[in-house]
C-alpha cells in the first residue's frame, strides 16, 4: 500500500474582540493511500461484467425460446428459427433429459427451463473463479482526513 501525506496550515481569520490577534490556527493533515492492486481490481469487475453480459443473453435466448415453444408460435417463422438455430447447440447437453408434453401445438421445453438455471449457476461459478484466480483484494483508494485546530 502506497501511503502520501500532504500537510497544510490554515489560519483562521477570527479575530477576539478584546484584541486584534487571531483566536486559533488550525493545522490539517491529509493521508491517501492507494492500493496498487486497484487496476487489477478493475480488470477483475469487467471480466465480471463480460461474463455476465454473455450468459445474460444466452439465458435471454432460451427464455424467448421457451416462450415461443409455450405460445405455440410457428417454427417456419424466421425468427422462430433464428432462435431454434441460435440455442439449439446449447439446449444439445440437454436433450432428452425430459420429456416435452404437448398441448395441442404448445410445447413445455423443460430442457430449456433447466438449461437457463444450470448456465446461470455456471456463470455464478466463473465469475467467482474469475474473482479467485485473478486476487481481487476489494480495495481501492482511500483517504482520511484529521484536523486540528489549537487556540492561541
Amino acid at each position: 500500500m502506497t501511503v502520501e501525506r500532504n500537510e497544510g496550515h490554515i489560519e483562521v481569520v477570527s479575530y477576539s474582540n478584546t484584541n486584534d490577534r487571531p483566536v486559533s490556527i488550525a493545522y490539517q493533515t491529509e493521508t491517501i493511500m492507494r492500493d496498487p492492486y486497484a487496476t487489477r481490481g478493475m480488470r477483475v469487475f469487467k471480466f465480471q461484467q463480460v461474463i455476465f453480459l454473455l450468459f445474460g443473453i444466452l439465458e435471454a435466448l432460451l427464455g424467448i425460446r421457451f416462450v415461443l415453444g409455450l405460445l405455440a408460435a410457428n417454427p417456419a417463422a424466421g425468427f422462430a428459427q433464428l432462435i431454434y438455430g441460435l440455442t439449439g447447440p446449447f439446449l444439445a447437453p440437454f436433450a432428452g433429459l425430459f420429456g416435452q408434453p404437448n398441448f395441442e401445438s404448445m410445447v413445455f421445453e423443460w430442457n430449456a427451463l433447466v438449461a437457463i438455471l444450470v448456465y446461470a449457476l455456471l456463470a455464478g461459478l466463473l465469475v467467482k473463479l474469475a474473482v479467485f484466480t485473478m486476487g481481487f483484494t476489494g480495495r481501492d483508494t482511500y483517504s482520511s482526513t484529521t484536523t486540528r485546530i489549537d487556540s492561541l
